[in-house]
């Protein structure tokens, strides 16, 4: 079977292991490959530029300041949750956008924290050194964790900047973050959702692509906008064909280095557990939507993220269940086993050890997938959760508090639990059901945890009775009750924190044995397979996504597909004959604002691109820069091929997808007379000082 699948993806993914493959640490970039490849290699002054010009959206996503006064860019689908939060009823600012032509005219966001790398310190060796001496995997989980904990709150105590220690190559190494951290955040300027979403779920995920996928921000400082030290220059020229490029952002999780038998977990159990959720909750909202205009609104950013989700999950698993792809990740595992035989460095232990933990974590995934989904769901519940957690959580020491407790989280929770942000009545009830009646799905109506949830009420009844009555939706209640403590909580009634009462004992007990039975036997295991490994290719590998800044590298290029050559290049008049094609159809509206602009607008300007840049969801919100550093575009997707880079990288296939700057430039004139934005934008530092 394994020499069948071997002669399946001989030819396939052959250039999978060179080309623009990589995810790489700014710690350790592959100098000698860029150099071969592009005749380029950056200096060590050069990436902490672009290191601190880059910025991370605690929200999810990436972005990067492009002015001195803390202008920062990232995209509409980035920045579309607080757009969400400062639109009204009266004023809907996803569907009809916003342009602040003053600084006095920027809108507060009510819970954003953006946070800009300054320090990265490789903390291993101390992470390790406390786990020493365990007993068994277990016992070193928990010695990892309180060893991880006191070295963020240290770290954060010494220096003032938030400290995060991020896990790579799944355990192989530990490498300490220092952040800083801005919560004063306002909205400058979002296109209208039609135009920066243009295509919506049919062109999601494809190429040619016509997106305006842009919003900008402005952090402050002390009241005032930022002064920047880093921050990126504008590119008048924008994006080259096979010019080399280089995208730095936050990709989310990828796999590539899992052991085939974690990756059919992932394909057999995790995925179609995680697809079933989303398209259960998708077509639940459609029904809520349908109601009413009202409705409608309030939920198009919940559907938005199930439809992306339901794309993005729907082709990785496509990708797993291809022959193609676990034929490279055998071929891949046994060369690199055989290799580590030869050189006394046996891992066969590490792999067993790690089946064995995928077959523990699928006894018990479903039930805690399904569990924890209330309080992914509903906003209310898990704000209760938060509630009940703090006071059970703040009189331990921090290394023994759950990781969001910790004092080095403390004030990131707090940002999210307090936040005035207005909670939707309606909208809250039709989550809570679709959560409550979702775990009666999943675990039957008998459950125990079940039957406590519903309280002897059907989920609509229960979610209705919860959501009017709940307290909660007070954000100075709600520190109320945290202050108050055990005795405060005791006392209350709240029907919201009823239900996380009986969430939080079984999913504390589900958490302790995914900890135990899965995380710690994965982290001893795989760190010994990563030890083995650089033993052989030394530190020319590049861990796993983990939400932590990456920088991935280039060409501008196109692709042949299905017989097709797709040019890397769409235009701005391209945007408008793709409106007449399918003019009427559910996503190709385009909003006033361009239609009043068609006939002025440049149609040759270039609008979207296609690069080899490495990328995976999170690099929403990259910026692509040249070797000069200057933005020639902003990441916003990739075409349905990057999908499974999750696992393995294409290099004939694999696409980001980018707006390019000239494209930008032209609407932000030519639609919207943006002019203090633009001049803004291209206003050039002084790099003399």
């Amino acid at each position: 079977m394994k020499k069948l699948l071997s002669l399946i993806v001989s030819c396939a993914l052959t250039a999978a292991a060179t080309a623009d493959e990589g995810m790489w640490l700014l710690t350790n970039p592959p100098l000698k490959a860029m150099k071969a490849a592009y005749g380029f290699e950056p200096s060590r002054e050069w990436l902490l530029h672009m290191q601190r010009s880059c910025v991370r959206f605690e929200t999810g996503g990436s972005g990067s300041l492009v002015s001195a006064d803390g202008l920062v860019m990232t995209n509409h689908h980035v920045g579309s949750d607080m757009i969400g939060k400062l639109s009204t009823k009266e004023r809907d600012l996803l569907k009809d956008g916003f342009h602040a032509r003053t600084r006095a005219e920027e809108l507060r966001c009510p819970d954003l924290e953006l946070r800009v790398l300054q320090e990265i310190e490789d903390v291993t060796a101390r992470v390790n050194a406390a786990a020493s001496e365990s007993k068994n995997p277990a016992e070193a989980g928990v010695a990892r964790r309180r060893a991880i904990a006191d070295i963020e709150s240290e770290s954060e105590r010494i220096t003032g900047l938030k400290s995060q220690v991020v896990t790579l190559y799944q355990g192989g190494a530990y490498h300490l973050y220092r952040y800083k951290s801005y919560t004063d955040v306002r909205l400058v300027f979002a296109p209208e959702q039609s135009i920066a979403f243009f295509g919506g779920d049919t062109d999601n995920f494809e190429f040619p692509r016509f997106n305006l996928d842009c919003c900008f921000f402005r952090i402050y400082e002390n009241g005032k906008p930022l002064q920047a030290e880093h921050y990126l220059r504008w590119s008048d020229a924008g994006a080259k064909e096979d010019e080399m490029i280089f995208i730095f952002g936050h990709p989310g999780s990828t796999r590539r280095s899992l052991t085939t038998d974690h990756l059919r977990f992932v394909r057999d159990v995790e995925l179609p557990a995680r697809l079933g959720f989303i398209w259960r909750n998708e077509m639940k909202l459609a029904e809520f939507a349908g109601k009413s205009k009202e409705n409608a609104r309030l939920a198009m950013e919940d559907r938005f993220g199930y439809a992306n989700s339901r794309k993005a999950f729907t082709g990785q698993l496509t990708g797993l269940q291809d022959i193609r792809t676990f034929g490279h990740k055998y071929d891949e595992e046994a060369a690199f086993r055989a290799k580590a035989e030869a050189s006394g460095n046996n891992p066969d232990e590490s792999y067993r050890a790690i089946a064995q933990a995928q077959e523990a974590h699928a006894a018990f995934y479903k039930r805690k997938f399904a569990i924890e989904r209330v309080t992914r769901i509903s906003q209310l519940a898990q704000i209760a959760l938060h509630v009940q957690r703090l006071v059970d959580e703040l009189p331990k020491p921090s290394s023994e508090r759950l990781p969001e407790y910790s004092d080095a989280a403390l004030a990131s929770t707090y940002l999210s639990l307090y936040s005035p942000e207005p909670i939707h009545e309606s909208l809250e009830i039709q989550r809570l059901t679709s959560a409550l009646a979702y775990v009666a799905e999943s675990l039957g109506g008998d459950d125990p945890v079940t039957v406590t949830l519903l309280a002897g009420k059907s989920p609509a009844d229960r979610a209705a009775e919860a959501v009017r009555a709940t307290l909660l939706r007070d954000e100075a209640v709600r520190k109320s009750m945290v202050e108050g403590g055990a005795a405060e909580l005791q006392k209350s009634n709240d029907p919201m924190l009823a239900i996380a009462r009986a969430l939080d004992s079984e999913s504390r007990e589900l958490l302790t044995r995914y900890q135990n039975e899965v995380e710690a036997p994965e982290r001893m295991h795989y760190a010994k397979i990563a030890a083995a490994k650089f033993a052989i290719h030394g530190d020319s590998e590049y861990p796993d996504a983990t939400f932590t800044l990456r920088m991935t590298y280039g060409k501008v290029t196109g692709l042949e597909d299905e017989g097709r050559n797709i040019p890397a290049f769409t235009t701005l008049g391209g945007t408008f004959s793709r409106f007449d094609e399918r003019k009427g159809e559910d996503g190709f509206e385009l909003p006033a604002s361009w239609m009043t602009a068609r006939g002025t607008l440049n149609a040759d300007v270039p609008f979207n691109f296609i690069c080899t840049a490495d990328i995976i969801g999170g690099n929403s919100g990259s910026p692509v820069v040249n070797t000069k550093g200057e933005v020639v575009g902003l990441v916003f997707d990739g075409n349905i091929h990057s999908l499974t880079g999750a696992f393995i990288y294409d290099a004939a296939k694999n696409r980001a997808v980018a707006v390019d700057s000239r494209g930008m430039i032209e609407a932000l004139r030519k639609c919207y007379d943006a002019k203090a934005l633009i001049e803004e934008l291209m206003r050039r530092p002084d790099l003399t000082k």
